[in-house]
């Protein structure tokens, strides 16, 4: 019986012993560490976001950042295999700054919430429009750009207003903020969906649908370089802005970009971002102000 006793007494203090030791090695609670990207570690919140703080980013050396890769001229690759364009200009201006190099991750629309909720990138910075839904889900700094929805066709049936559309195909993006508005105030249309904007201006060229839409600065610069179509409606919808997004719960990365885009006011960085990447397609006639945001201040 003693012999028993104490074989019994050695067993449970040995599973005690292995418990301490698997507690320790995940962090003393219990609860795996998540691994960030390359640097180690970084956090996880109660609702599951990972992400990277500030500091973490700093010693990683890196900072990792989704753009468009398809989305000509705010995130695209270019003939070298490069990537460049209005968000691009800003993302090297941010890792410049941090005194970090860059890394960046090709997004698409409906991945931009993903991609940060699951730490595959630090920062979006992929023409997010800010909305209050996707507000509750990642933390918008400041914004830089102003935007509405815009509507393209071709000019043999060129579409002016949303009333012109009904009964007929709108090409759109997931998740984006047209699919949102036209499935919301429009039922009538139909939407036909793609996950890349090549897909979806491609089956515009291809006449899949009899116009599409998205932000209303993208269709515009699209119109410019394609012969045969127009924008016919310029703004529908509310005028809303595009801003830089972190994981939610990452203030110490989203405070220095709340920061680093006031100070970029005084240089008046986002006129000469729209200079370099957006003046070539839309010319000198654009009136600037009706679309950068400078300081994140929206006149």
């Amino acid at each position: 019986m003693k012999k028993t006793i104490a074989v019994l007494l050695a067993f449970l203090v040995l599973v005690a012993a292995l418990a301490g030791c698997g507690a320790k090695e995940n962090g003393g609670g219990g609860e795996p560490k998540a691994q960030g990207k390359d640097s180690g570690e970084s956090k996880a919140q109660g609702d599951g976001d990972i992400y990277r703080t500030l500091d973490e980013i700093k010693e990683s050396g890196k900072i990792v950042i989704g753009v468009f890769s398809d989305k000509n001229p705010f995130g695209y690759v270019d003939e070298n295999g490069k990537y460049q364009g209005y968000d691009v200009y800003f993302a090297e201006r941010i890792a410049k700054d941090l005194g970090v190099e860059v890394e960046y991750v090709s997004t698409e629309a409906a991945s931009r919430v993903e991609y940060l909720k699951t730490g595959k990138v630090d920062v979006i910075l992929a023409n997010f429009t800010v909305t209050e839904e996707r507000a509750q889900e990642v933390d918008f700094a400041l914004p830089y750009m102003k935007v509405a929805l815009g509507v393209v066709s071709p000019d043999s049936a060129l579409i002016t207003s949303a009333d012109d559309l009904k009964g007929k195909t709108l090409i759109v993006a997931k998740g984006t903020t047209a699919e949102t508005y036209f499935t919301e105030n429009y039922p009538d249309v139909k939407l036909l969906k793609f996950d890349q904007y090549t897909e979806a201006y491609n089956a515009l060229l291809d006449g899949r649908g009899d116009a599409l839409s998205t932000d209303n600065t993208e269709v515009l610069a699209w119109a410019l370089q394609n012969e045969g179509f127009s924008v016919g409606i310029e703004s529908l919808g509310d005028l809303d802005t595009i801003a830089p997004a972190v994981s939610k719960g990452n203030t110490t990365l989203m405070d220095w970009i709340n920061e680093e885009i006031e100070a970029l006011a005084d240089e008046q960085f986002f006129h000469e971002d729209y200079k370099a990447t957006l003046e070539p397609v839309y010319g000198s006639e654009v009136d600037i102000d009706s679309l950068v945001v400078e300081g994140g201040k929206v006149e």
